[in-house]
């Protein structure tokens, strides 16, 4: 409990030094400003996301305006935050006691801002509803919002990591385009034959594990779903599966050669540079939202195809890792029940369902997201793209940061480095990792 303390007065102490130096830079003093009346007795209410370009600000402003336009009782104000800089002022302005009304939030953190009571309790508003509100959501992103059984937020997003693959390219190596693989070992086989090589030079390279995935999701997908913590928060990080995950890497970056991987990943980018539009990469494991970016910088005739994760073995299941984001209501703010009014607008179904087909963002409202496989404003890839995220999201794993362990990554993230560096071997880098969470965790229990 001592550390748990302490844990609080350093958070604390973070904040209120954020503040200072935000207010030494020249912060502009009409953010975070506390929620005033219009002349006509609105309730003016403070919004802020990251979202500040493309279908997402658009979007989110033309729902603000339909709500606005849908009541007589409150205003609700768009205010753009830099990514990262966003959650930075926030903790800031809860600390000077000055906080926006609502804010965009990771959604893998919650539970730590209502630890340190830098969020608020929506519980009160969520038992006044006329609905289960939690039932809108998939079941692991709810989970995520609740701390000692009471909810901090709604969620709002969410992502899941899948295979896109190079139909035309695999056509080419002989492969059925229709039948991506299903196992690491196809995935290995089909990687060879998809590989071209002229004498030291990689001319294609048919699938490398962490281009756009880390470790950590191969190491969900081997152990069952199960990531470095167990559903109980014991640590689990040097199982077998999670061994073989990380020694199947080394394996790869052998294949293809350090330094020619550190070449190639040197020259990528977007549009024609995307490895895998121009033709360099004929797999990529990623976050199924990079769709978006092949509607915008691949070629019309580009022929793609999507898939689960393969399974580490058949019948261990396409496990997957999932983020996203959250709606909070900052600790402190004024007129929370008129700023959960507007949340719980912002996350019903018709709302996602909108936010979604204009972002092909996957959305937190699970019946939105099944609406656009079939939507008719959505052409047959983009329903392919929705069809898919639903069906993955049954293997889908969220992964909060546990309380007793905030800052464990950097003791799983420098060993996983030293194996990737050949000092350690993985299970000489998972060992010592698991040892250092597990000294983290009792040093943050007592």
């Amino acid at each position: 409990m001592q550390n748990k303390k302490w844990r609080k007065i350093y958070l604390s102490l973070f904040a209120i030094m954020a503040a200072v130096v935000l207010v030494a830079c020249g912060n502009d003093s009409s953010e975070g400003e506390t929620a005033s009346e219009t002349e006509d007795g609105k309730v003016e209410l403070e919004f802020w996301s990251f979202w500040g370009s493309g279908p997402r600000r658009e979007t989110i402003e033309a729902i603000i305006d339909d709500f606005n336009e849908s009541q007589d009782d409150i205003v609700v104000e768009h205010v753009y935050q830099p990514w990262g800089d966003i959650w930075t002022k926030s903790l800031a302005a809860v600390t000077a006691g000055n906080p926006p009304n609502m804010v965009v939030q990771d959604i893998n953190t919650v539970r730590q801002r209502a630890d340190a009571q830098q969020a608020t309790n929506l519980q009160e508003y969520i038992d006044a509803g006329d609905e289960n509100i939690e039932d809108r959501f998939y079941p692991q992103l709810w989970d995520t919002v609740v701390y000692e059984d009471e909810a901090y937020g709604l969620p709002f997003n969410t992502d899941t990591h899948v295979l896109f693959y190079n139909k035309d390219l695999f056509e080419e190596a002989g492969l059925d385009p229709n039948s991506p693989p299903e196992t690491w070992e196809e995935l290995e086989e089909y990687a060879r034959a998809l590989d071209v090589q002229d004498g030291d030079n990689w001319e294609r390279f048919g699938f490398y594990p962490l281009w756009n995935l880390g470790t950590d999701v191969w190491a969900i997908n081997a152990d069952n779903g199960r990531s470095w913590f167990d559903e109980e928060e014991n640590v689990t990080i040097n199982t077998p599966e999670k061994v073989a995950a990380l020694e199947w890497i080394t394996d790869w970056q052998e294949h293809y050669g350090e330094s020619n991987i550190n070449a190639y990943e040197a020259e990528f980018g977007s549009g024609v540079t995307d490895p895998f539009i121009s033709g360099l990469l004929a797999m990529r494991g990623q976050n199924i939202n990079y769709y978006t970016d092949l509607r915008e910088n691949a070629p019309d005739d580009f022929n793609f195809g999507v898939a689960p994760l393969p399974e580490y073995e058949e019948g261990s299941g396409n496990w997957s890792w999932g983020g996203g984001f959250v709606l909070e209501i900052p600790y402190g703010a004024e007129h929370p029940e008129e700023s959960y009014e507007f949340m719980e607008y912002a996350t019903s179904t018709e709302v996602q369902e909108r936010f979604g087909l204009n972002s092909f963002d996957i959305m937190a409202n699970q019946e939105a997201n099944e609406n656009l496989v079939e939507h008719p404003e959505l052409d047959e890839e983009g329903q392919m793209i929705y069809e898919l995220a639903d069906t993955n999201f049954e293997n889908t794993v969220i992964t909060p940061v546990p309380l007793t362990a905030p800052d464990y990554l950097s003791l799983v993230n420098g060993p996983l480095d030293e194996a990737l560096l050949g000092n350690l071997t993985p299970q000489e880098a998972l060992d010592q990792a698991q040892e250092s969470v597990e000294n983290l965790v009792v040093q943050n229990k007592e």
